[in-house]
């Protein structure tokens, strides 16, 4: 068996982000990407998706230092 997609829970995404894990599923629902609680799994796209995102909206906080 070879698993070769990486994916990254939402939890794990917020922490890299230093924001919560609501804000993280709210612009998934945004974005209609299929993420429900803080254990569901994203892409590697979707976690772009999501990180650009979140860097337009929140350009006033500081995030790719954090």
């Amino acid at each position: 068996m070879i698993f070769n997609t990486a994916r990254l829970r939402v939890k794990e995404l917020a922490e890299l982000l230093s924001v919560d894990s609501p804000e993280i599923i709210a612009t998934c629902t945004l974005l209609k990407i299929q993420a429900s609680s803080p254990l569901s799994s994203l892409s590697v796209e979707q976690s772009k998706e999501i990180i650009d995102y979140i860097q337009k909206t929140y350009a006033n906080k500081d995030i790719d230092e954090k």
